[in-house]
């Protein structure tokens, strides 16, 4: 199989499993990537999701030995049907999602590393963007999209267009990634922040994903419109209600 799949202690660990290939995207990979998104997103016991990669790789991007067709009616289809909408499935997944980015995320992986809410590098990984220098293509997978909100205009620019790595220390000073840990480190962090996730409402968080990325092209007036309409719906919740009574019991004792 091109991905495993498990759920462990609220947990679900997506594993990219082509550890010959540094994990590189091909169809297969893909659509067992959406099988597992579709069943985690529906099961009660997920309350969190992790995403890494197997061996010494988190997504190498496309195959290029033999995954991606090399025509643009194949670049079409498999980017409409079944790579872009693994980005949105992250991106609209209910519930908390961490990188554990185990390895180089070269090309579209880089994409898919950011699209999770919080990823988490070991210090042996690394990014970088061939697209351009190297292939003659821009990046995609959401990678023009993640990556100025992430490190800004600049940045993106340059790491696009010359193509230089950018190691797992720096693209944590540079606030790519949320830290950089030891590579022994890396899973266990990201299952952690994970497990912490799981224990907030799944609700709130996805607001504030979907209120921040909004945040970006909205002007104060609107995103605090925004923010009021959201309070409204969440305010009525369960999970407020219940943090409110652990905040009094806690001031109390």
């Amino acid at each position: 199989m091109a991905v495993t799949y498990e759920v462990a202690e609220g947990i679900a660990t997506l594993t990219l499993d082509r550890p010959d290939r540094l994990n590189a995207f091909n169809d297969d990979l893909v659509r067992g990537a959406l099988k597992a998104l579709a069943e985690a997103r529906v099961d009660p016991a997920v309350k969190a999701l992790v995403l890494t990669g197997n061996g010494r790789g988190f997504c190498a991007g496309a195959d290029l030995a033999g995954g991606l067709a090399p025509t643009g009616e194949g670049v079409n289809a498999s980017m409409r049907d079944l790579y872009n909408p693994l980005i949105l499935a992250i991106d609209d997944f209910p519930k908390p999602t961490v990188a554990a980015i185990n390895g180089v995320a070269a090309g579209a992986g880089v994409g898919l590393a950011l699209s999770c809410d919080i990823a988490v590098a070991a210090r042996s990984a690394s990014f970088v963007l061939t697209f351009g220098p190297q292939l003659g293509l821009v990046p995609d997978l959401g990678v023009t999209w993640f990556l100025p909100r992430a490190i800004g205009r600049a940045r993106a620019r340059a790491l696009a267009l010359l193509g230089d790595k950018l190691p797992a220390e720096k693209a944590a000073e540079w606030g790519l990634v949320w830290t950089c840990v030891d590579d022994a480190e890396c899973l266990s962090t990201a299952r952690a922040l994970a497990t912490r996730l799981g224990r907030g409402s799944a609700e709130a968080f996805f607001e504030i994903r979907r209120l921040m990325d909004r945040a970006e092209t909205s002007d104060l007036a609107a995103q605090l419109d925004a923010e009021r309409e959201t309070q409204i719906g969440l305010i009525v919740k369960p999970a407020f209600m219940e943090g409110v009574r652990n905040f009094l019991a806690k001031k109390a004792g």
